[in-house]
């Protein structure tokens, strides 16, 4: 289908995108990589009046290190993290989880912010945000605030974004040193939200856990902090009755929809499997 009409703007500073936004209230959004956006629009399911395109703006862009952080510019693509040697050395999980978000022409448009800030709970990356203890520089009109993604998930498509703002950057800490990291995605098809998905970042100590953070994706109307599975596996080494427990406890906490993807006693069941092989991959990895 086609969408409706629309008028386009394209600010060139954060400031500027932010006073569109105000002023053109509720029949305004912003457009980053415009996968969720556009096919809305599509289908008529969003008819905006304003699209307020954020391309323009190469303050939202880049990755640089600061301090003990990892900056990342809402604007900065997948493909751009996956190409990041910086991201690669300091957070290897971006770009394991970028890899299997949809497919490579997805991947060169979309971008990290509109992943991070539309509230689907399907989005891969703000599971992910949460363990890792990202937080987000939001800026509107009362200037610049930053809220912890554990914070900013408040439901199916609702966010701790006020109106006019926006989400601008993502700052991670560096996780430690040979810190070991696994994200498991379960999906129907190459391109397709996840039926269940597990992230997981977790350090060892004398072949035993020392700290671990788990997160779940697509189990939930927001993401997942999996904390009392990931409590079980504290101290232990992951023997296999542990990899039970900890797995039931995270189902404890699952409360998918029944869709296309399968009802869901069946998306618990496999999430909990997601659990287990990411806690697995990611133990083998650490050291």
């Amino acid at each position: 289908m086609i969408p409706g009409p629309f008028s386009y703007h394209r600010p060139a500073t954060v400031a500027d995108a932010v006073t569109l936004l105000l002023t053109l209230g509720d029949e305004a959004r912003p457009l980053a990589g415009g996968h969720s956006l556009v096919p809305m629009m599509k289908l008529r399911l969003a008819i905006p009046e304003h699209l307020v395109d954020l391309h323009g703006i190469d303050g939202l862009k880049g990755i640089r290190r600061d301090g003990s952080h990892i900056v990342i510019g809402a604007m900065t693509t997948l493909h751009q993290l996956l190409a990041s040697d910086e991201i690669a050395k300091s957070l290897p999980i971006l770009q394991e989880t970028a890899a299997v978000i949809a497919d490579p022409q997805v991947r060169y448009r979309g971008t990290i912010g509109g992943n991070v800030a539309n509230g689907d709970p399907g989005n891969d990356m703000p599971a992910l945000m949460m363990i890792l203890g990202a937080s987000y520089r939001l800026e509107g009109k009362s200037g610049a605030r930053d809220v912890a993604a554990s914070e900013f998930y408040q439901g199916a498509y609702f966010t701790a974004l006020e109106p006019g703002e926006l989400l601008t950057a993502i700052s991670i800490p560096v996780p430690a040193a040979g810190h070991g990291y696994a994200y498991e995605k379960l999906k129907r098809k190459v391109g397709d939200y996840a039926t269940a998905a597990a992230a997981v970042v977790l350090t060892m100590a004398g072949g035993k856990v020392a700290t671990c953070k788990i997160g779940l994706t697509n189990l939930s109307e927001t993401p997942l902090l999996a904390e009392d599975a990931a409590k079980v596996v504290i101290g232990t080494g992951l023997d296999a009755a542990t990899l039970k427990k900890a797995a039931a406890a995270a189902v404890a906490i699952m409360a998918p929809a029944a869709d296309a993807r399968g009802p869901v006693e069946y998306r618990k069941h496999v999430g909990g499997i997601m659990v287990t092989r990411a806690l697995t991959r990611a133990a083998a990895k650490a050291g």
